[in-house]
């Protein structure tokens, strides 16, 4: 990177103290086992347990510590330009209820921690998308006018309080920004206090749809369940084939200390220069904590360090920030048509449940999901209900989506298996710090030089379905261009849908 950026780790895990729950070592039984401790997995377990079930939550590593622990934390239904989208490709009725589930959401949220006393460091703050170029202000007037058709309190401004003017903006008033993980990890706790449970450490790595269904961890433990929630941000299974319609992205965040008379008072977003948000947090001492997200880019293609330099270059020119303290990445997943896919697996499932598809506003789609999976499990229906139903096929709006994702993991799957070495034609030439994918004893291997000099060499072949990985130079790891998986520097999986490590390789031997 050309100019410091602080840690590599996010505010919110920086800010918090790591959690210590049990790995599950013995079979055990429960209602509805919920794999996923991110928000949606926690918040469909806590709304579960509400109703009277026991539930289970499983997280593969520890809870509220993959993208959870990495978002924006904005808890909004102003979701850039979706309203228009949804008009456009769907109809009015379906963004009306897709706006009331939201702010659904929002509302839960409130109540949620003030009911529950939970310090999460929740404000009220207005939502804004704005664009800066006089050609796009046609595209702001039609969101706001398909926004507030579908029932929420939006307004066109050409004032905000960014520090530089813009064209035009959408507001939405009383939205919600938050500290994700100080209110996960209390739901947690109140949870266990409620008779449920969480386990870390246990990645669950087989599913047998019977009566009971059966999941099988990596260490031999077998969990009964009447009902299982996948809530592992990418689904870990691929029997619905869902990774044919799901897209994955990678956004980065940098985030440095601001005078608390520069706070631009709102949740902002612009769907320009390949996306720039912007928020503030509590920091202390009377400051605010700036957070700028963006330069979304596909895991596994181009330089995460360039685009982090970018990031950061943007939040100096734009702010008067004297340093940025913090700087990280977190992963999402857009569908073919945009909605998120929340409710039974598959059309042969009775007892499986998906919640996956958020398209970068996971904080709601989260709350909103744990609610809509815990009243279809309890027999009811949200009058939302029908427009996330994974089963769903829209082909008039899929199919040019479908094709694009489909010729682009084609594209991985064989062009980089013909393509040459990265950077390095050896492991020799490989600098402390850099990673490489190369051609060893006639295969392709991941090979990373640590600060130390020491060589760190598994399989270049995700284990997913066999795409080639390539280094993220921002974060030192290896990502998959095809479905979004990744890995540390000695193979084992950061971020699903792989859910076995990259085979090890002597990295002494060429």
């Amino acid at each position: 990177m050309n100019a410091p950026t602080g840690m590599a780790e996010s505010y919110w895990m920086h800010s918090t103290g790591p959690t210590t729950y049990p790995r599950v070592t013995e079979d055990l039984d429960t209602d509805v086992a919920v794999i996923g401790g991110g928000i949606a997995g926690l918040c469909c377990a806590w709304e579960i347990a509400g109703t009277g079930r026991s539930v289970t939550v499983l997280e593969a590593d520890r809870i509220v510590s993959g993208t959870t622990g990495y978002t924006t934390a904005k808890v909004s239904a102003q979701h850039t330009l979706v309203y228009d989208l949804l008009r456009s490709s769907f109809d009015a009725d379906t963004a009306r209820l897709y706006a009331r589930s939201q702010q659904d959401a929002v509302e839960h949220l409130v109540r949620t921690a003030a009911d529950l006393g939970i310090d999460c460091e929740l404000e009220r703050a207005p939502s804004y998308t704005y664009v800066t170029s006089a050609d796009e202000v046609a595209t702001i007037r039609a969101e706001v006018a398909a926004a507030a058709a579908a029932g929420l309190p939006a307004s066109l401004v050409t004032e905000t309080g960014l520090p530089f003017p813009v064209a035009a903006a959408i507001r939405v008033d009383d939205q919600v920004q938050f500290h994700p993980r100080r209110y996960l990890l209390a739901l947690a706790e109140n949870l266990i206090r409620s008779g449920g449970a969480v386990y870390e450490r246990t990645r669950v790595a087989g599913l047998d749809e019977g009566d009971p269904c059966r999941l099988t961890t990596e260490h031999g433990a077998t969990v009964r369940a009447r009902d299982v929630v996948v809530a592992t941000h990418y689904p870990i299974f691929d029997r619905a084939l869902l990774f044919t319609r799901l897209q994955p992205r990678r956004e980065l965040a940098v985030a440095g200390p601001l005078a608390t008379g520069a706070d631009p008072h709102g949740m902002y977003i612009t769907p320009e220069e390949n996306t720039r948000s912007v928020r503030t947090a509590p920091y202390g001492d009377g400051r605010r904590l700036l957070i700028v997200t963006g330069e979304h880019l596909r895991p596994g293609v181009g330089s995460t360090a360039d685009a982090v330099d970018r990031l950061a270059g943007w939040a100096r020119t734009h702010f008067p920030v004297d340093s940025l303290d913090y700087h990280w990445g977190a992963q999402d997943n857009t569908t073919t048509d945009d909605l998120p896919y929340i409710g039974r697996f598959h059309p042969g499932t009775r007892h499986v449940y998906v919640s996956t598809g958020f398209g970068g506003w996971g904080m709601t789609h989260g709350i909103m999901g744990g609610r809509l999976l815990a009243a279809e499990l309890a027999g009811e229906s949200l009058p939302w209900a029908g427009i996330y139903d994974p089963r769903r096929l829209h082909p008039r709006v899929e199919t040019g989506t479908l094709l694009k994702s489909g010729l682009a993991v084609g594209r991985h799957l064989i062009g980089d298996r013909l393509a040459p070495s990265t950077f390095v034609d050896s492991a020799a030439d490989l600098a402390p710090g850099r990673g490489a994918v190369m051609r060893r004893s006639g295969r392709r291997s991941a090979v990373y030089r640590d600060h130390d000099g020491r060589l760190h060499a598994v399989s270049a072949v995700c284990t997913h379905l066999g795409c080639l990985v390539a280094f993220n130079d921002a974060e030192t790891s290896w990502d998959c261009p095809c479905h979004g998986s990744r890995f540390d520097i000695d193979g084992n999986v950061l971020e699903g849908p792989a859910t076995t490590a990259l085979d090890p390789i002597d990295p002494d031997h060429d």
